[in-house]
């Protein structure tokens, strides 16, 4: 029996080779191809939402305020005149995908330098506001007040004017028309920019409470006056001297003259009556007004401040020097102290050398 042997041709052996290479090859092209898209892909997404994209002119913080009401248009343009964003486009896919526009959130927001899109709509979207510093000081009354700190919030000026002007609000916490601006005390406060009139006015609510401790109403009782009193006494102070190291003296001055049922006879106080805060020279004329803070005419302090007092004025009269003196009168060096007198002799001596240094130069009203 003739055996015959069968053998597989060398062709179909490498044709199969050759097949397996081809379909490596062809996976190996297709991994290299995701690989390249992935990191191109991964770098696009690096460069939208990763890496820096607030580049500041100065390289400094940049203040971005966003009003209420405001919608994404507006912050757009807000953006650009802050000049921050650097690649708008990759900013708006980042502000798409994270519904920003859907989620506008009013407030001041401090931009820094080298900020990605994903923290800076991070930052907007959820409202992280920064603080803004309120400082209000040398203030004459509750309307010069509100025009300050509008200027400082996105509260109106006419929205915290009316407030402070509406009796029945001022009643509930305490106070009226007249002794409504011993709540405010001159000083510096963090505030969000987006605090409205009655936000503001509660916050100073709440410092009025926590400066008058049991402390300093002990302090105030032992002069037999109130908080407002001791307010409306500083106020006065605050008006005769800009020297907070004479503050004590002269707000033991008036003390003396409460304590035995004088006149106050303080000049400021008819400044206030008059309305005319040009006047220099307080005349005899001057004296004549009728008017509760008439202190020529009316013994007592007057109803209320005559000004937001100092907070160095407020703890003056708390911390009044303790003497003997009943009278003062402005140095005739203009040096902006006083001289102080235990006697009207000794005073109209002072006063006759200020009249003649003002005078001089020319003063009369």
């Amino acid at each position: 029996m003739i055996k015959i042997k069968t053998t597989l041709p060398i062709e179909n052996k490498n044709s199969k080779k050759d097949k397996k290479k081809r379909i490596r090859n062809r996976v190996l092209l297709v991994l290299w191809i995701l690989m390249v898209f992935g990191a191109a892909y991964g770098y696009w997404f690096y460069k939208t939402l990763v890496s820096p994209n607030v580049h500041t002119l100065t390289e400094l913080d940049v203040d971005l305020f966003i009003p209420t009401g405001a919608d994404y248009a507006q912050v757009i343009e807000l953006l650009d005149e802050t000049h921050s964003i650097e690649n708008k486009k990759s900013f708006d896919w980042v502000a798409s995908k994270k519904d920003y526009p859907n989620n506008i959130r009013p407030g001041h927001y401090l931009i820094k330098n080298g900020m990605s899109n994903n923290q800076l709509v991070n930052m907007l979207r959820g409202g992280l506001q920064s603080p803004v510093k309120v400082t209000f000081n040398n203030i004459r009354d509750v309307d010069m007040l509100a025009g300050r700190i509008a200027d400082q919030i996105e509260a109106d000026s006419t929205s915290i004017s009316n407030l402070l002007h509406n009796q029945q609000y001022i009643n509930q916490l305490g106070f009226d028309s007249a002794t409504i601006p011993a709540l405010f005390l001159p000083d510096t406060y963090e505030f969000y920019w987006t605090t409205d009139a009655e936000g503001f006015v509660s916050r100073m609510f709440q410092e009025y409470n926590k400066f008058w401790n049991d402390e300093r109403k002990q302090q105030a009782a032992a002069k037999n006056l109130t908080p407002i009193q001791v307010s409306t006494l500083a106020s006065i102070v605050n008006k005769e001297t800009n020297m907070s190291d004479e503050m004590p003296r002269v707000a033991g001055v008036y003390l003396n003259r409460l304590k035995n049922n004088w006149l106050l006879q303080a000049d400021p106080t008819l400044v206030f009556a008059w309305k005319d805060f040009s006047i220099r020279r307080v005349l005899d004329s001057h004296k004549e007004i009728e008017s509760p803070y008439n202190t020529y005419k009316y013994i007592g302090l007057p109803p209320g401040p005559i000004c937001i007092p100092s907070l160095a004025a407020i703890k003056a009269v708390l911390n009044a020097e303790e003497h003997h003196y009943f009278y003062f009168c402005a140095r005739e060096d203009f040096s902006g102290y006083h001289n102080f007198a235990k006697t009207l002799a000794e005073h109209n001596r002072n006063a006759a050398k200020y009249q003649q240094a003002l005078n001089q130069k020319g003063i009369l009203k």
